[in-house]
């Protein structure tokens, strides 16, 4: 039986460096919004003593969020932090079944990854399928 519980030994897997450099080539983000100085993927970042819940984002933000219990903060606060303005590009899980999922995710542009990703410093695969969600600005009418 496999004994790696990705849900239960850390929350804070690193994302893969060649999938945050593949999107970064896309969307030049400018901040890391959810990460600790071991697995940030940008030289600025907030860290989970500044908590990032409680902070404004600005710009084009990468999301990584613990897979813990508290995920689906994590995902609301992207979602209410795009609707102000900034773009958030998250990797998740892909929990089609939760609340979090229907409630927020189901709003953003989803692309789904093939397979499983490798998180770095992982021995194996993930045990769970990946996805990556953008909320985009909210787009504002333009009046005549």
């Amino acid at each position: 039986m496999n004994e790696v519980h990705f849900s239960h030994e850390r929350s804070d897997w690193e994302t893969p460096q060649d999938l945050y450099d593949k999107l970064n080539e896309e969307f030049n983000f400018n901040i890391d919004v959810c990460a600790t100085a071991e697995n940030a993927k940008h030289s600025n970042y907030i860290s989970p003593e500044q908590d990032g819940l409680q902070q404004d984002w600005r710009g084009v933000c990468w999301m990584n969020p613990p897979y813990g219990r508290e995920i689906g903060n994590w995902i609301r606060k992207a979602y209410e932090e795009s609707r102000k303005g900034c773009t958030v590009v998250c990797l998740l899980p892909s929990r089609t079944d939760t609340c979090w999922w229907h409630e927020y995710v189901m709003k953003g542009e989803i692309r789904f990854i093939r397979g499983r990703l490798k998180f770095a410093g992982a021995k194996n695969a993930a045990p769970f399928p990946s996805v990556i969600v953008i909320f985009r600005p909210k787009m504002r009418s333009i009046s005549a």
